[in-house]
């Protein structure tokens, strides 16, 4: 059986998404971020909870959240994430990120022994990688795991959606290390878990650094029939 116009459509989006590392100053107009947004809101959730939040920093407000993220990152101290971060990459998981990462630097001409470059690389996660917006997604602690998974479900949905808008985006795990950073620029409560950022704007599409993108693995790899 072929697709459908309408999977077709969503091969596209798919396609056209990737994580944007470089971005335009211009910001986004706030109807179009608020048009995916209502779209994302289409998301299912467990029992309909419809845990996440979207806390957006534009303009001043962005810059001082960024600046007090690589302020702290930049310092050393240790991440005290929310969420766990995985505990191992493993086999087929450690391959995947590694070429991720050999991408990612082949792309910038950072070599292999070029440790500083490579670290303050990292570190432009802290800044948004100078995105003219920078969100944080938070979920009700008290739901614990699939709070988090409906979140991850509803980050999936909105990527797509300001994909459709002509807006590039990356999500963030580095963001959610530092927790204390977003509970103190929003105002957030302790029962709101920080799950990650999303960094979002129209991107430079003449960068390096935009140029590269990953592979996907195939059905064998992840398909199991039972019939």
């Amino acid at each position: 059986m072929t697709a459908t116009p309408a999977l077709t459509q969503l091969d596209t989006l798919l396609a056209r998404r990737f994580s944007c590392r470089a971005y335009r100053q211009d910001p986004v107009p706030r109807g179009a971020i608020e048009a995916a947004m209502r779209t994302a809101q289409r998301t299912p959730s467990w029992c309909n909870t419809q845990p996440w939040r979207v806390h957006i920093a534009s303009g001043a407000s962005r810059d001082r959240l960024t600046e007090s993220y690589f302020a702290v990152a930049s310092s050393g101290v240790p991440g005290t994430s929310d969420i766990p971060f995985p505990e191992a990459y493993l086999g087929v998981y450690r391959d995947r990120r590694k070429v991720c990462g050999v991408q990612l630097y082949q792309a910038l001409g950072i070599g292999r022994d070029e440790k500083e470059r490579a670290q303050s690389q990292s570190l432009e996660n802290f800044r948004g990688f100078g995105a003219p917006h920078v969100a944080v997604l938070t979920t009700d602690r008290a739901l614990g795991t699939y709070g988090a998974l409906d979140c991850g479900l509803y980050l999936s949905s909105l990527m797509l959606a300001l994909v459709a808008q002509g807006v590039d985006c990356i999500a963030q795990a580095a963001l959610a290390s530092y927790p204390q950073v977003a509970r103190a620029h929003f105002g957030l409560p302790d029962d709101r878990m920080v799950v990650c950022g999303l960094s979002f704007g129209y991107g430079a599409r003449d960068a390096s650094i935009n140029g590269y993108r990953t592979e996907r693995a195939g059905l064998e790899d992840v398909l199991q029939w039972s019939e």
